[in-house]
C-alpha cells in the first residue's frame, strides 16, 4: 500500500528536490564540490541525506513529529484510498550521521478494520525492509547529485 503511493509521487518530487538543493547549495567557488556530497552531512543532527530522502519517501503520509536533532519520522495514521479497511503509521529513525544501511531503521504499525474497529494487525518485516531500500536508495541518489554537480 505504502509502496504503490510512493511509486506515483517520485516523479513529482523530484522537482521539488532539485528545488530545495539549489536552495541549500549556497557557498562560493571555493568550496570544493567533495564537501558538499560527502557522506557526512551534519548541519542537522543525523545525515543530511538520509534526512531528506526519508522525508521525501513518506510525504503523502501525514507527519505527528519530525526532529532532525534526533533524527525521528513519525507518521500519523495512513489510510490508502485504494484498501480503506487497513492503516498504516510508521517510526523512521536515522541512527548515525554517516550514510550507511545501518544507520537507518523503520518501524511500522498496522491495523485493519474489523466490525467497525481498528484491530492491530502483523506488518511484513519485507514491507520495513523495502521502505529502507527506497530511502538508502533515495539518499544514495541524492549524493551522487551533489557529486556531480546537479546541486
Amino acid at each position: 500500500m505504502v509502496l504503490r503511493e510512493h511509486k506515483r509521487l517520485t516523479s513529482g518530487l523530484a522537482l521539488a528536490l532539485s528545488c530545495g538543493l539549489l536552495a541549500g547549495c549556497g557557498g562560493g567557488k571555493e568550496r570544493p564540490r567533495a564537501d558538499i556530497a560527502a557522506s557526512r552531512v551534519t548541519s542537522i543532527g543525523v545525515n543530511g541525506y538520509l534526512w531528506r530522502a526519508s522525508l521525501e519517501t513518506l510525504s503523502f503520509m501525514p507527519f505527528l513529529q519530525t526532529d532532525s536533532n534526533g533524527g525521528v519520522i513519525l507518521t500519523d495514521w495512513y489510510i490508502n484510498p485504494g484498501s480503506t479497511n487497513e492503516r498504516m503509521k510508521l517510526t523512521v529513525t536515522i541512527l548515525d550521521q554517516d550514510l550507511r544501511a545501518d544507520a537507518l531503521r523503520v518501524a511500522a504499525s498496522r491495523q485493519t478494520l474489523t466490525n467497525g474497529e481498528w484491530i492491530d494487525a502483523p506488518v511484513q518485516a519485507a514491507t520495513t525492509q523495502k521502505l529502507e531500500e527506497i530511502i538508502l536508495t533515495r539518499a544514495r541518489d541524492l549524493r551522487r547529485r551533489a557529486i556531480g554537480g546537479e546541486g
